[in-house]
């Protein structure tokens, strides 16, 4: 999330600034992407349950730590956040 709004990559508001407390940095996360990634916390989990649009690959741009483990990672936002 962080890296997204350094670069203002429309679509990511951020508006908790990535306290995980509004989910305006949802992204969808490709398939082959899914299992480097740690499980998503209860507190993402609920708080996807309130953006729109969230589907199993959905997970909050602000509970993602970028690494070399991660680097070329396919993300996608969801069209209500166009």
């Amino acid at each position: 999330m962080e890296g997204a709004v350094k670069h203002l990559i429309p679509g990511i508001d951020a508006d908790c600034g990535g306290a995980c407390a509004c989910a305006t940095c949802q992204v969808y996360v490709a398939p082959e992407w899914q299992e480097r990634l740690p499980p998503k916390s209860e507190m993402e989990e609920t708080m996807l349950d309130f953006a729109p649009d969230v589907k199993p690959t959905s997970r909050l741009s602000c509970q993602l730590r970028m690494g070399p483990e991660l680097d070329g990672i396919v993300l996608n936002l969801p069209k209500s956040q166009h």
